[in-house]
This record gives structure tokens, sequence and C-alpha cells, in this order.
């Protein structure tokens, strides 16, 4: 009778003794190293991860005093108080004091602003003489005339230019 062959071994299994081939060989000889890269992975990305928490500031540094103040980045020119006379449909007279103050973003556009003042405020006084009582009411009143009262004064001052317009009072009688 004729011998009946052995059976070939898997490369999957090894024997005893003997390491295993290919990609699996290489990844159980190695899974030292691998271990030691996750490890070393994982240290980074946390270390990374609480310098952003903290946020990267160094606990060892030497305060030197206070901070330094910047220049200021708005420059302002008080106008006198105006008390107009608003139109009216009715007998009584309807009145508004206010008192604005022009912001600007450089303080060699105030030199512009002061020549051109009673430009300005010919523009403030014929406008305003023309609203009524109901133009001012709420927000949305008090928003529309600072947009118009600030197109005005940037037409009567050109070519400096007013980034806002302040109400530091206002009072609709």
């Amino acid at each position: 009778m004729a011998k009946k062959p052995k059976k070939e071994e898997s490369a999957e299994a090894p024997a005893d003794g003997e390491k295993p081939k290919g990609l699996v060989g290489k990844l159980m000889g190695n899974k030292l190293i691998l271990i030691g890269a996750a490890v070393g992975l994982l240290a980074l990305v946390g270390g990374g991860a609480a310098f952003f928490m903290m946020g990267g500031e160094d606990e060892t540094a030497v305060e030197t005093g206070p901070p330094v103040p910047a220049e200021p980045t708005a420059f302002y020119y008080n106008l006198p108080v105006m008390i107009v006379n608003l139109t009216s449909s009715e007998e009584r007279q309807a009145y508004v004091k206010i008192e604005v103050a022009l912001e600007v973003g450089d303080q060699s556009m105030l030199t512009v602003i002061e020549p051109n003042m009673p430009r300005v405020l010919d523009a403030f006084q014929t406008y305003m003489r023309e609203l009524r009582a109901s133009d001012l009411q709420g927000s949305a009143g008090l928003y529309r005339l600072k947009e118009e009262l600030q197109r005005r004064v940037n037409v009567a001052v050109y070519p400096a230019r007013v980034d806002d317009v302040l109400f530091k009072n206002i009072i609709i009688q």
C-alpha cells in the first residue's frame, strides 16, 4: 500500500518554534515597535490638546508690567446743543433737543471738519425742521435719524469722512 502524502502545513499556522512568514510574521515580530509608536503618538496628541486648551501660555514668563495702551482709534468732535422745532399739523408745537458727537478715525480729519462746521449745522437744522415727532419714535426712528445725519455731514465735510454720529442726548417734547 502506498503512503498517503502528508498534509502541507499552511503558511498561517507556524510549526512550533518557527516564526510566521509574510506580513503576519513581520507584524508579530515588530509588535513591540508598533505598541511603542502608538503610545508615542497618543502622548503627542494629548500634549498638543493640553497646550491648546491652556491657551499656549508659558507659565514661566516674566510679567513686564501693565500693557502699553495703544493710540486711540477714534476721535470725537462735539457739536453744540441744538433745539429744533419739528413740523406739526397740530396747534401744539413739537421740539427736539439734541446733543451730538461726530466720530472720525483720524485726528487730521478734525482740522477739516472744524472750518466746515457752519455747513454741517445748516444741513442738520434744515433736515430736522422737516421731521415730525412720529418720525423719531422708537429705535428705528432714531436709527434712521442717525444714518441721515451721517450722510449729510459726510456731504458737508467732503473729502473728510465721519465714521459715526453719536447721540449724547436727545429729548423730544
